[in-house]
């Protein structure tokens, strides 16, 4: 039986399968990455959600494991060594989850390094600026009368949805026939840009038909499906 005694975020979510790896997180695009490479892989874990709402981010129990107060985090009680290994940053998880699981990454050293230059593609480019358009298009950058700032990320936006777009024209996947590690972590920023963010309309989305293509494969995989209600709201 492992002990996570040590970790004070175990105090403010015990744990109830402390042999598993422990998720702490949310179903934003972000979190989903996780909860979805975990269904997909098969290892086991036990999710605890982080409710934004009470501020959970930003109990001293979650920053003494993430001090950046974002989800996901993770707790693997046998991470290398043996020994347990907390992590964040949900890119570095997908990598971690990857590695050990032996699956959702190439094998080949080339074709891991191009997947995992599509992951850095998505955290660095999709996310921040599909992140920007929800705060203008449906939060409270909304109200705010000069619409420079929300036509400046819309158009980066369709920028990279473009280059999603011509990378998708000839392969089912980002990385071809292969699902991978960048596919999860691309298609849940999607979902959001056009589902919750409402903002389909304004980047154009129906001008890019392999991405929506690709998008529709994705959330009918049963492992999403399942990922993208873990941990469960209540």
């Amino acid at each position: 039986m492992s002990d996570l005694s040590a970790y004070p975020i175990a105090s403010k979510w015990p744990a109830q399968h402390p042999d598993r790896i422990q998720l702490y997180s949310l179903p934003t695009p972000n979190g989903v990455k996780v909860s979805t490479m975990l269904e997909e892989t098969g290892l086991p874990y036990e999710p605890h959600l982080v409710r934004f709402d009470h501020n959970d981010q930003l109990s001293p129990e979650f920053l003494s494991l993430n001090p950046n107060n974002k989800i996901p985090a993770i707790i693997d009680p046998n991470g290398p060594g043996a020994k347990p290994l907390p992590l964040w940053e949900s890119g570095a998880i997908l990598l971690y989850l990857a590695d050990k699981s032996g699956q959702l990454i190439p094998a080949d050293p080339a074709e891991r390094y191009e997947t995992i230059q599509w992951l850095m593609f998505q955290m660095g480019g999709i996310g921040p600026m599909f992140g920007q358009v929800g705060f203008f298009n449906r939060f409270a950058g909304k109200e705010y009368e000069d619409k420079r700032p929300r036509d400046r990320y819309a158009a980066e936006s369709r920028r990279l949805l473009n280059v999603l777009n011509q990378r998708l024209a000839d392969r089912s996947w980002i990385m071809g026939e292969q699902y991978t590690i960048a596919d999860i972590a691309t298609f849940p920023w999607v979902r959001n840009l056009v589902g919750f963010y409402e903002a389909g309309e304004l980047v154009g989305i129906g001008d890019f038909p392999h991405v929506t293509r690709a998008l529709e494969a994705f959330v009918a995989r049963p492992a999403v499906i399942k990922g993208l209600d873990t941990p469960h709201r209540g």
